[in-house]
């Protein structure tokens, strides 16, 4: 990755593969894909996504159970996994990264707390998650989780990773 942002690398690595992504956001609202379509030519690997930041957006747009919302709560892998799915679906991409979190500074509990972000990846053959707890400022948070989801898929896409 020398002398390019890991999302130039990221990039690089889906034109070389012929992948096209799909990005659904919560807590990071837009980052992913502002960093993304920040490199030219990116509309050559880089389908759009949805920032699904209300549960409501959850369900009717990327088709998250409600369920699963009530069950695990719109912070959790199971969620992370439903949107994965169902931006992959919706756009039709053959790789999806998500993101859902809590940002803060309010909003956490003792059980999820300020700074808990899933990130999920989906294809036609895996879906998987890892969890991350941030303890920084809002904007920590949210650049941390995206730095994350796009090292995370730099890895995927580099090669195998533990899923």
């Amino acid at each position: 990755m020398s002398g390019q942002t890991l999302e130039q690398a990221v990039g690089r690595l889906l034109l070389a593969l012929g992948m096209r992504v799909a990005v659904a956001e919560s807590c990071t609202g837009g980052l992913i894909m502002h960093r993304l379509t920040n490199v030219p030519g990116s509309s050559r690997y880089f389908l759009g996504g949805v920032v699904a930041y209300a549960d409501e957006a959850k369900m009717q747009i990327l088709g998250v159970p409600e369920e699963t919302l009530a069950v695990h709560g719109a912070v959790s892998a199971e969620t992370a996994q439903a949107m994965a799915e169902g931006v992959r679906r919706l756009l039709g991409a053959d790789v999806a990264l998500v993101v859902t979190g809590i940002a803060g500074p309010t909003g956490g509990t003792p059980e999820k707390p300020v700074g808990l972000t899933y990130i999920a990846l989906a294809t036609a053959e895996t879906n998987f998650w890892r969890k991350y707890w941030w303890m920084g400022s809002r904007l920590h948070n949210k650049e941390a989780s995206a730095e994350a989801a796009l090292k995370l898929l730099h890895d995927w896409l580099s090669g195998p990773i533990a899923t």
